[in-house]
């Protein structure tokens, strides 16, 4: 169990990491905004006190290390997600990582985005307040492809 726990870490890591070269490549290639995980950070600093949705977060109570609670959190979930990728498939699709599986958890997991973290900071549910929902929502589809991508690729090379 802990070597499923163990490798369900590492290959959360290694999809988190693509999913953040994906964002890099975003940036240079097609000029998106840079990724900004300072008020992921905020959300997840007003957890603590009870507060899950907010109007708009940039009008919560800033905190002074919320950019690097927001890289710590965002590469926390995504090795939770790897952790219940593993527990849910187990040894045998471990010792032969296949695609579907990973891709399928990948897009799953883009409904935390959705339903708990965009209203949670304000731009309602799947992005509905933004000024582009369908953009945001085909980029957050994106991003998380290529997550699943990440997923089967690391589980792939750790072997």
């Amino acid at each position: 169990m802990l070597e499923l726990i163990w490798k369900g870490a590492v290959i959360g890591a290694g999809a988190t990491f693509a999913m953040d070269l994906w964002a890099i490549l975003l940036t240079v290639a097609f000029r998106q905004p840079k990724a900004n995980w300072a008020p992921v950070g905020r959300w997840f600093y007003h957890l603590k006190s009870g507060t899950v949705f907010h109007q708009t977060i940039a009008d919560a109570e800033p905190y002074r290390h919320e950019l690097a609670l927001g890289w710590m959190s965002h590469y926390a979930v995504g090795i939770a997600y790897g952790i219940m990728l593993v527990l849910m498939l187990g040894p045998a699709w471990l010792s032969a990582p296949t695609f579907l599986p990973a891709w399928i958890w990948g897009i799953v997991t883009v409904a935390a985005g959705w339903f708990l973290l965009q209203p949670g900071l304000g731009i309602g549910w799947a992005a509905s307040k933004t000024a582009n929902p369908n953009k945001v929502r085909a980029l957050n589809l994106a991003a998380h492809t290529v997550f699943g991508l990440g997923l089967w690729l690391t589980a792939l090379f750790i072997g």
